[in-house]
């Protein structure tokens, strides 16, 4: 894509189907040849114009708005011109047809100078154009992705957060820092004999201490904004019949399983996304664990582990009714045994233990979340053990959206740096490590913006946007 950036652009930019408004998109270097060439007159910029589009034969395709942004002032930072028409599909493409036509007719046909020759744009290819004309950072382009695959309402303002640059102006800030050490340790490599005093001077130890302090507090708040982007993966598992399916209807406030006393009644995997306090929780009911000759129910339970194995918190319910029956205690055991076995410690396992509203007397359960799918007691306790399990920490200011990336750059920054800090502590015997780790971190950081990232990174994360965005 990157070599075919200086190509003028066309797409249609407001999602497939009708609707009563629809927007084509162009983007180029000088469009104002194709402007007049086809509407016949000159825009002003970034005033709407209501006309006529017309055809080929001079016939009208539709009247609407016509927008004309010349460069820079525009968001690709080249001359962009926006067509409001009506919201029909088949409208939106005779449009992009007629403006791809004329853009290719000999110049002497069309009566004005050699215009345009515009393509189809590719994914995300607008933003791009945003980005490589440095409009916006990389940051601030995934953000644009973020805010409209939102899917809850913290998440659509903590994606508008980054799109206005809250997490680029914090990476900004970290750079800036290391920059200035970076240039302070690679001084003192030209004047060796002089180098531990004029570190200690300038307090080399006490700038990468508070860059560290900085850059824990950003790497906080990144991890959170991931978890508003990414959500968390919860999956549901236990024996049949233990309430598996009447918990997810529950949490989802839905009848989404089908309940029924049978034991063997989910065959696969129900999964729904709900919202606890603003992240998105995609919750998985996994059909019961237990030796089976069914076919379809043994397919079933096979789907149901490899859901757990792929889980960043798993429910394990108890059947409050049952478990004081040495069987089904027992193979309560074994399933511990396999969740052990199969996720290790780095996933949390949350007990819960179901049908608190049957049982009346008995001792409690050690540990664990006791609750009622059927009534709804304990959902509370249980929405918050999730959001602890996750690591979200609620906050009374506003966050930046973060994606995954963001968040293994800044580890990386984090390891750079306290390699850099055991290099500072053996004073001159390992300055150029210590700068090497310096100028590793910055390299880190820089993935984040843009301002250091690979032709392949960007065509991984432009793909993934909507055409005409």
């Amino acid at each position: 894509m990157l070599s075919r950036q200086h190509d003028p652009i066309i797409a249609i930019a407001t999602a497939p189907g009708r609707g009563a408004v629809g927007i084509v998109r162009v983007s180029g270097k000088d469009l104002s040849p194709l402007v007049r060439a086809w509407l016949g007159r000159d825009l002003r910029a970034r005033e709407a114009t209501y006309l006529s589009f017309p055809d080929a034969q001079g016939m009208p395709i539709d009247q609407g708005l016509a927008l004309y942004f010349p460069a820079p002032h525009s968001f690709t930072g080249e001359d962009v011109l926006e067509l409001q028409a009506h919201g029909g599909p088949v409208v939106l493409q005779l449009l992009v047809a007629r403006c791809l036509a004329l853009s290719q007719e000999d110049a002497a046909s069309a009566g004005t100078s050699v215009l345009p020759r515009l393509r189809l744009a590719q994914p995300g290819e607008f933003t791009e154009r945003a980005f490589l004309n440095d409009k916006i950072d990389l940051a601030q382009a995934e953000a644009i992705a973020d805010l409209i695959d939102a899917s809850t309402e913290a998440a659509a303002r903590s994606a508008t957060a980054s799109l206005s640059g809250a997490f680029s102006k914090q990476v900004h800030g970290l750079l800036e820092a290391l920059v200035r050490l970076r240039m302070l340790v690679e001084a003192t490599l030209d004047f060796p004999e002089e180098e531990i005093d004029f570190l200690q001077r300038a307090d080399a130890q006490g700038q990468l201490s508070r860059l560290q302090a900085a850059l824990q507090a950003l790497q906080q708040q990144a991890t959170q904004g991931a978890l508003l982007r990414e959500g968390i993966q919860v999956v549901i598992a236990g024996q049949p019949n233990a309430g598996k399916s009447s918990l997810l209807n529950a949490l989802a406030g839905a009848e989404l399983a089908i309940v029924t006393p049978i034991a063997g009644t989910t065959r696969d995997k129900v999964e729904q996304t709900i919202q606890i306090d603003g992240v998105p929780v995609h919750v998985v009911d996994t059909a019961g664990l237990r030796e089976s000759a069914d076919e379809v129910e043994k397919i079933g339970i096979e789907r149901a582990w490899g859901a757990i194995e792929g889980a960043d918190a798993v429910l394990f319910l108890h059947d409050l009714t049952r478990c004081a029956r040495a069987e089904y205690a027992q193979a309560d055991l074994q399933i511990a045994a396999l969740l052990a076995q199969k996720i290790g410690h780095q996933v949390p396992v949350i007990d819960i233990w179901n049908k608190a509203d049957a049982v009346t007397d008995g001792p409690a359960p050690e540990g664990g979340i006791r609750l009622s799918a059927k009534t709804g007691s304990g959902l509370d306790a249980l929405r918050a053990a999730l959001l602890h399990a996750a690591g979200w920490q609620a906050s009374s200011g506003s966050l930046f959206m973060a994606r995954e990336r963001h968040v293994q750059a800044l580890r990386q920054v984090d390891a750079h740096l306290m390699e850099a800090a055991a290099h500072l502590s053996q004073n001159a015997q390992a300055l150029d490590l210590l700068a090497e780790e310096l100028r590793l971190a910055q390299n880190a950081l820089n993935e984040i913006t843009g301002a250091f990232s690979s032709d392949d990174l960007l065509g991984v994360i432009f793909s993934s946007f909507c055409i005409g965005k």
